[in-house]
């Protein structure tokens, strides 16, 4: 008999620190958007992490960092969306990334990613290019570009426009395809 699966859970990171950020509202919109038995949870630390320095990435790690990698490993997948800066991926979102190279959470980990602004492909690329570059498994299906930007919708409104919130369920059932196929559904949470 197999046991009753658990929530997927993914971890949300936005790739800004705007309150008003176009791709904290559509991280918002997917949690709104989710699956039944799916649930994204914000991760809000991003600015709190020191800036990487690798004589620092050893035991004890500072505790942002310990934090993140913590949650990362305890999320089934994540779910990144960011704005690109200057063709550039932002630099607290680099630098979080930067601190993920030296552990093992990533490895593997599979990973959507939404895009709020078409226009924004530099950074896109180059977010896809270093998730693949450090061992996660970025899940072709869940490569979403949505147009918010200029639509200047809070999330309960962007679920509401279904060409839009079609793009972003897309994307959230490749996911959990994903998470499904490696079977981690059956995994135990970590503690």
């Amino acid at each position: 008999m197999r046991p009753f699966p658990r929530a997927l859970e993914f971890l949300a990171i936005s790739g800004s620190l705007r309150h008003r950020s176009s791709s904290t509202a559509l991280l918002r919109a997917a949690a709104l958007l989710a699956s039944p038995g799916t649930r994204l949870i914000p991760f809000d630390g991003l600015g709190a992490l020191p800036p990487f320095n690798p004589d620092l990435d050893r035991d004890p790690l500072p505790v942002a960092v310990g934090n993140l990698r913590v949650r990362i490993a305890a999320s089934d997948g994540l779910v990144i969306c960011s704005p690109e800066y200057a063709h550039g991926i932002p630099g607290v979102l680099k630098n979080a990334l930067d601190w993920l190279v030296g552990g093992i959470e990533i490895l593997a980990k599979p990973v959507a990613l939404l895009n709020s602004s078409p226009r924004a492909t530099h950074a896109h690329a180059s977010l896809i290019e270093v998730l693949r570059t450090m061992g996660a498994t970025v899940v072709p299906r869940a490569l979403v570009s949505v147009p918010l930007v200029g639509w200047n919708l809070d999330a309960a409104d962007f679920s509401a426009v279904p060409e839009l919130a079609e793009q972003v369920r897309v994307a959230l059932s490749a996911l959990v395809e994903a998470v499904e196929s490696r079977g981690s559904v059956l995994a135990p949470p970590l503690l």
